[in-house]
């Protein structure tokens, strides 16, 4: 952890003498920036009275407003708080060429929960390892991450308070919680420590900047963000990117290919037998669903599978039991422009359902470590790294308490080959089936193997797969609303 010594107090003369060399770099960092591009994150935390706001509000003026977007958060709106705590991080996370700067970031709430009278020391445990887990994400993916502590000593804080409440423009700024914290400042300055302590982690630094001298304080963060930015971008602009190659896999974990070979694919059920089943299903999904609406409870199902095994002939009948202003359903293609220009987990946690609803993702995030793996669209560190990533992420929703249920859609390559010259054969399916439909089905062995990986690196107490046997179109969606049900029940204690 970087720790600045105390700044000697600048004159006005001095420090306006370095301000126009300072901003003229900072522009020009700027526009490096937007041509590698790269992702940069500033995080300005510290004692009360250190003048966050003021550092941030004078950085605004020294650079290009187009390039930098600044972020502020306090307490949770309903709407946040009826979703994952790091949700409303992920969804103003920058794309790639600018800066963000974080005034109050995802510390905010750990930081105030450190400043209370009883911290919950298993929450507060829980909390550092997903902001770690979260960091070490986006550090993994290339952002450069600057985070800085304004410190101030008690007496500093006591004389910054007293000069706020004088003037008449700044009294506004001196809160009842600013006066707690100043009565609590050793306290907390020694939960903060351990709090910075437990987040220092290669990529992911803490620097600690002497708040006394606020001319001081701007320079010295400002010349810290010039100093880290050149050196990222320098590593960034040396580097000679490589395209990835798609591979021929081998098991990661022969456990999980085994576990898929193993599915009995015989299964069937009689048009009759489904029509008597399928409405009791149905109105049990129903009623589930809306339980978990009484009590708050989100449901996020996943469908994944071969092409052509029956996903969205299996999400419709799943649809059918929901109220349509309930759900929404998330078809995942190619990514666009947008969601390239930022961590691949973005997209998916934009779609994170509110309290009481339900997000059907047709494809999902384990894209990453099926068709990106094999087809080279991502590097073999990213997606190797990514099975833990989607398990922090899945574990993060259970614990909200949203119901998670995973399917995986099996099919014999022979009955994929039939449905496949069916749809050929049909005017109205025909826009089903394309090239890449034939390019995967020539890397069957290989999505085999990807897939038995997936099922054993990501299944969890949390969030278990469920394989649905589907060459019998019958039997799957009677399976999948069946497995639905179970899960909603038993996440309710039902």
């Amino acid at each position: 952890m970087a720790e600045a010594r105390p700044s000697p107090r600048l004159t006005k003369k001095i420090y306006d003498a370095r301000v126009p060399a300072l901003r003229e770099t900072l522009v020009r960092l700027q526009v490096r920036l937007k041509e590698v591009p790269a992702n940069v994150l500033l995080i300005i935390a510290g004692e009360e009275g250190g003048g966050r706001g003021e550092v941030i509000n004078t950085l605004g003026g020294w650079l290009d407003p187009r390039g930098v977007e600044t972020f502020a958060f306090r307490e949770p709106s309903d709407e946040e708080r009826e979703r994952p705590p790091m949700w409303r991080f992920w969804r103003c996370l920058p794309p790639r060429g600018k800066l963000g700067i974080f005034a109050g970031s995802w510390y905010t709430e750990l930081l105030r929960a450190q400043a209370g009278d009883t911290p919950k020391p298993a929450a507060t445990a829980r909390q550092i390892e997903h902001i770690r887990n979260f960091e070490k994400l986006l550090a993994d993916d290339g952002t450069l991450i600057i985070k800085v502590w304004l410190r101030l000593t008690k007496t500093e804080q006591k004389n910054r308070l007293a000069d706020l409440a004088d003037n008449p423009d700044t009294a506004w700024r001196v809160t009842d919680e600013a006066r707690r914290h100043h009565r609590f400042h050793d306290r907390i300055a020694r939960a903060t420590a351990r709090l910075r302590e437990a987040t220092d982690r290669p990529g992911a630094r803490w620097t600690i900047i002497d708040a006394a001298d606020p001319r001081a304080r701007n320079l010295a963060v400002a010349s810290l963000l010039v100093r880290k930015l050149g050196t990222h971008l320098k590593r960034l602009e040396s580097v000679r990117p490589s395209a990835p190659l798609a591979n021929a896999p081998k098991s990661l974990r022969p456990a999980g290919l085994a576990r898929l070979l193993a599915l009995p694919l015989d299964q069937k059920l009689s048009s009759d037998d489904y029509e008597a089943k399928r409405e009791k299903w149905l109105g049990r999904l129903n009623r589930a669903t809306r339980t978990a609406q009484a009590a708050g409870r989100s449901v996020i199902f996943v469908f994944e599978g071969w092409d052509a095994a029956g996903k969205g002939g299996a999400i419709r009948r799943l649809t059918s039991a929901i109220d349509a202003q309930d759900y929404r359903v998330i078809p995942v293609a190619k990514p666009t422009d947008e969601e390239k220009a930022h961590h691949y987990l973005w997209r998916f946690w934009r779609h994170v359902p509110r309290a009481g609803l339900v997000t059907i993702y047709d494809r999902s995030w384990y894209g990453r470590v099926l068709v990106e793996r094999l087809e080279g669209f991502c590097t073999a560190p990213e997606w190797r790294r990514a099975y833990a990533e989607i398990n922090d992420f899945e574990q993060q929703l259970a614990e909200h308490g949203t119901v998670v249920v995973k399917f995986w859609m099996h099919v014999s390559q022979d009955e994929q080959l039939r449905r496949f010259r069916e749809r050929e054969q049909t005017a109205y399916k025909q826009h089903k089936i394309n090239d890449e439909d034939w390019r995967n089905r020539r890397k069957w062995r290989a999505y085999e193997i990807a897939v038995g990986d997936m099922l054993a690196l990501t299944e969890t107490p949390a969030s278990p797969w469920h394989l649905v046997p589907s060459d019998d179109k019958r039997h799957a969606r009677l399976q999948i609303l069946k497995t639905a049900v179970h899960a909603i029940e038993s996440a309710l204690g039902g």
